[in-house]
């Protein structure tokens, strides 16, 4: 077997190459066959993958970095049902690894793949709009969740996080931020199977393919990869005050049964809101649109996991 590993040196503030560095000599030591792919920057993960993919063959790809590079290789692949996939989680976030429980430890992480014993096959979301569209495995949103993505990518609190190693916590320190600025907005939410709901005072919606989003945050606490479905949360009509008590329950998915937190189940959904609202795909930002439309992909992924 022939490994393809795609590596983001720059992934929670340099750490990516240093890990690579790290774990190379393992290969070497144990005469693996592998192909080291570096980014050299934003959306190269995504035409690395493209390159590797492009004959249609099996084949399989090691992705070491955020939930960003997670996204943009599966975006890149061809035919993501054709790939063994295997991951070691350098993020920030690493919702994609909490999701689906995998090892964090990147030794740890090497010989789970270079041994794999178990193989979760998992579903893929679509996020549709205007634009075009784009594959997620962990999560997509419109709203104040997508406009925390966006503050995050530039903010300088991830930074200085990712240094002393708490760089999930940027996410909960930008959101208890938004939540004094976005104001909530109406929004209508209509599902493949044509039922409508209406939500006033809306904060966001979410399409969860896996529980966590934003660093930690178990926003659909029975998410699951691999039940043909996306679990969707909608925040509604609530006050900035009560929101803010609720965010931190989130992070324990201790935020089921409150009003205002509406939870459905569906294949996909089309949604349209008063004015146009951040987007974002596991993370990565997209440009605020007032309608969007989500989907489960008709493919799917084999993730090597424990």
């Amino acid at each position: 077997m022939i490994y393809h590993f795609i590596v983001n040196p720059k992934a929670r503030s340099g750490m990516g190459g240093m890990v690579w560095k790290m774990l190379e000599p393992e290969l070497k030591k144990r005469r693996t066959e592998y192909f080291c792919h570096h980014t050299e920057k934003k959306g190269h993960a995504e035409k690395i993958a493209a390159q590797i993919t492009e004959d249609g063959k099996s084949c399989t790809l090691i992705v070491m970095g955020g939930d960003g590079t997670v996204n943009e290789v599966i975006n890149g692949i061809a035919d993501p049902s054709k790939v063994t996939f295997g991951y070691i989680p350098i993020g920030s976030s690493n919702d994609f690894a909490r999701g689906l429980r995998l090892e964090k430890d990147p030794r740890k992480a090497l010989d789970i793949i270079l041994k794999p014993e178990k193989m979760t096959r998992i579903d893929l979301g679509e996020l549709r709009n205007r634009a075009g569209s784009r594959r997620f495995a962990v999560s997509a949103g419109i709203g104040f969740d997508a406009a925390v993505c966006h503050e995050v990518c530039v903010s300088k609190w991830k930074v200085l996080l990712n240094r002393i190693g708490l760089g999930k916590l940027s996410y909960a320190a930008v959101a208890l931020d938004r939540l004094r600025k976005d104001r909530p907005v109406k929004m209508k939410v209509r599902l493949l199977d044509g039922t409508e709901h209406i939500f006033e005072k809306t904060y966001f919606a979410a399409f969860m393919n896996l529980p966590y989003e934003g660093g930690g945050f178990k926003f659909c606490p029975e998410a699951s990869p691999a039940d043909g479905c996306l679990d969707v949360i909608v925040v509604h009509g609530i006050t900035a005050i009560k929101a803010l008590f609720l965010l931190p329950l989130a992070f324990a998915g201790k935020h089921a049964g409150f009003s205002g937190i509406t939870f459905l189940k569906c294949r996909g959904a089309d949604v349209e809101a008063d004015v146009p609202l951040p987007l974002h795909a596991d993370g990565e930002p997209g440009f605020p649109r007032k309608e969007i439309s989500v989907r489960l992909s008709e493919t799917y992924m084999n993730v090597i996991t424990r």
